[in-house]
């Protein structure tokens, strides 16, 4: 094939694989808390952040409004959705359901690399929980980091895919809650039930695995809606 004589064939490529990129970054963003519910998402800034132009960024946009990650208000501005707390619980209930079935499928397929990266992110973690001034961003990746080595040990890309799909609507109430009380980190019990999902995988115990996911996510919800922050 003549490439010389096709170049729409290499452009589209291209753009693709800004977009791809432009998605993944964004996506972490939400996921991360660094975006917070009901906050506009300014395009032309997006596309400077992340050193792209204008069309990667509505193509990752328009990907993430179809996730309902983002919405489009009236004005067509583009902005997080802000939840519910009705709609938070039915997420919590359906995150502990689908990420304790990954975690309990990681107890059961783990390898020595799954072992190996769920350690080195629990003890990272644990280690910054017990510094003085944590650092809260690296908390928060950390906490993200621990959570997706467990669900990639499942040996399921799909589950993977789904429970990504969840945490881009959990990720701006979840981490940006986290961001924003410290205490939480040391006193919140996601140390404990990260060390208890640990040893569980280590171990091949997929009951207690889950149960250590579902109690992380129950707590966190917990606490969560009783400061009342989130909408009627």
């Amino acid at each position: 094939m003549n490439l010389h004589a096709a170049p729409n064939l290499i452009e589209p490529l291209d753009r693709q694989t800004l977009g791809e990129r432009a998605y993944a970054r964004l996506a972490d963003l939400l996921m991360s808390g660094r975006l917070a519910p009901g906050e506009k998402l300014s395009l032309r800034a997006a596309a400077d952040l992340l050193g792209v132009s204008m069309m990667p960024v509505r193509e990752a946009v328009s990907r993430l409004v179809a996730d309902h990650a983002l919405e489009v208000t009236p004005n067509r501005a583009v902005r997080v959705p802000v939840m519910t707390a009705a709609q938070f619980r039915d997420l919590t209930r359906v995150r502990i359901a689908i990420e304790g079935h990954a975690a309990a499928e990681a107890a059961a397929h783990r390898g020595k690399r799954d072992i190996a990266a769920i350690a080195a992110s629990e003890t990272a973690m644990r280690a910054e929980s017990r510094l003085k001034a944590p650092d809260l961003p690296r908390a928060v990746e950390l906490n993200k980091t621990f959570h997706f080595a467990v669900y990639e040990a499942a040996g399921s890309p799909i589950l993977v895919e789904i429970i990504r799909a969840l945490w881009l609507k959990a990720g701006p109430v979840l981490n940006l809650d986290l961001r924003a009380n410290p205490d939480r980190l040391a006193h919140g019990g996601a140390v404990k039930f990260h060390a208890d999902a640990r040893k569980a995988i280590e171990a091949g115990n997929a009951a207690a695995a889950a149960a250590a996911i579902a109690g992380d996510i129950t707590t966190a919800s917990d606490f969560i809606l009783s400061r009342g922050g989130l909408a009627d």
